[in-house]
């Protein structure tokens, strides 16, 4: 699992996961619960790095029911869902706490937003500076390098009309 840099806390049965256990993913998404013969089997939550969270009745690694939690409170519901659906287009912190005055509206769910420095794009879980081309954490933490996609967009630059890859 180092070598891939995912991490396992919990019980084990002849050398495989098997128990009630804490898997952690590369992207710090973490899965507690039941585990078996290495999957995710019974009852387990995947908690994700934004603060949201799945919890689910699992069969042989597949989510079998479950539901999912977003950072903020709000439920998800497959059936009868009216947030953010065209009619109403508040946040879901509006609708629990109501609208802010004339003049303060709302740019995200969070308020205040988070700040993103000059030059450089939100991307949902930290922002993108095109200088560095680097992604970074809203609290300064290194999350990724974005040279391979600048490195994309360069060869398609190159890439005469009409001819196919």
């Amino acid at each position: 699992m180092d070598l891939i840099g995912s991490s396992y806390k919990g019980e084990t049965k002849n050398g495989r996961i098997d128990g009630k256990g804490e898997y952690t993913f590369p992207t710090e998404t973490k899965y507690v619960g039941d585990t078996k013969d290495g999957m995710f089997h019974g009852k387990g939550v995947l908690h994700f790095p934004n603060g949201s969270k799945y919890e689910a009745t699992w069969e042989n690694g597949i989510a079998k029911q479950g539901s999912l939690t977003f950072a903020d409170g709000l439920q998800y519901q497959e059936k009868d869902w009216d947030y953010c659906d065209g009619y109403d287009r508040r946040f879901y912190s509006e609708r629990c706490n109501g609208l802010r005055p004339a003049g303060e509206s709302q740019l995200t769910d969070l308020h205040p937003p988070h700040v993103i420095p000059d030059g450089c794009y939100d991307c949902g879980d930290g922002f993108y500076d095109p200088n560095t081309r680097v992604v970074t954490s809203y609290t300064g933490r290194f999350l990724r390098n974005m040279w391979l996609l600048t490195i994309c967009y360069q060869i398609m630059d190159t890439i005469q009309p009409g001819h196919t890859l």
